[in-house]
């Protein structure tokens, strides 16, 4: 197992290189247009920018834990992947893709920061979810990991049921759950529901969103472990 989970992990991280390095690429431009942007807003009265690194990051996990399902997983089998190899390989992938994209946007922030306060471009700002709790190194990476591991989590279940229930399985869940959060606007609870979180937001929360990730990860195997190559349209 140890021999195909070294070569699952390298295809893995072969395989999202390329578009590692575009999605990089586009958005550190962003961050220094955004960086020229608030250099020019020194002379405006209460000119400020606000710009987030995280936001993007998070929706690329989330495309990118659906397109998993499709791309890798009919692949690995292909090879002669075990299905358990195949489920710890993606599990291990995904949590150390987290960590490592979390460990460089944290970084990128940290020195961002230290760059405007050298130049005196007071006008740039982050936004994070770590100043509701107290922006750290430490927190903003816990964070990041979290949300991201989950992102991958949540929409790689979601390619599961697309692959293994063809359109109609995926259309099903997923308007039963689009259904469930227009219930949950229109009645309320799920707007209170958010508005308790940030309100008094603490990083417990996010330890328990990995939980959550974690016990939703382990639950897919049961999709996993019977899983084939041909895909139900």
């Amino acid at each position: 197992m140890a021999r195909q989970l070294k070569g699952l992990m390298y295809f893995f991280i072969t395989d999202v290189r390329y578009s590692l390095m575009i999605f990089w690429g586009i958005l550190l431009s962003i961050l220094v247009l955004s960086l020229c942007i608030s250099y020019f807003l020194l002379g405006v009265d209460d000119g400020k920018y606000y710009f987030t690194l995280t936001l993007p990051i998070y929706i690329y996990c989330a495309i990118l834990g659906f397109l998993t399902v499709k791309e890798a997983i009919p692949f690995s089998v292909k090879l002669g992947a075990t299905r358990k190899s195949v489920f710890i390989g993606i599990g291990l992938f995904f949590l150390g893709l987290s960590f490592a994209k979390a460990v460089v946007a944290s970084m990128l922030h940290s020195i961002t920061l230290t760059f405007t306060q050298a130049t005196g471009i007071s006008t740039f700002h982050f936004l994070h979810l770590s100043e509701l709790v107290g922006d750290s190194w430490f927190t903003r990476v816990l964070i990041d990991t979290t949300v991201m591991f989950f992102a991958l989590v949540f929409m790689f279940v979601i390619g599961l049921i697309f692959y293994k229930s063809g359109l109609a399985g995926g259309g099903i869940v997923t308007g039963a759950l689009v259904l469930i959060i227009l219930v949950g606007v229109a009645k309320g609870w799920l707007i209170d529901f958010f508005v308790n979180i940030f309100t008094d937001l603490q990083l417990t929360f996010f330890w328990q969103m990995l939980g959550a990730g974690v016990i939703l990860y382990s639950l897919s195997y049961l999709v996993i472990r019977e899983i084939t190559i041909v895909k139900v349209k």
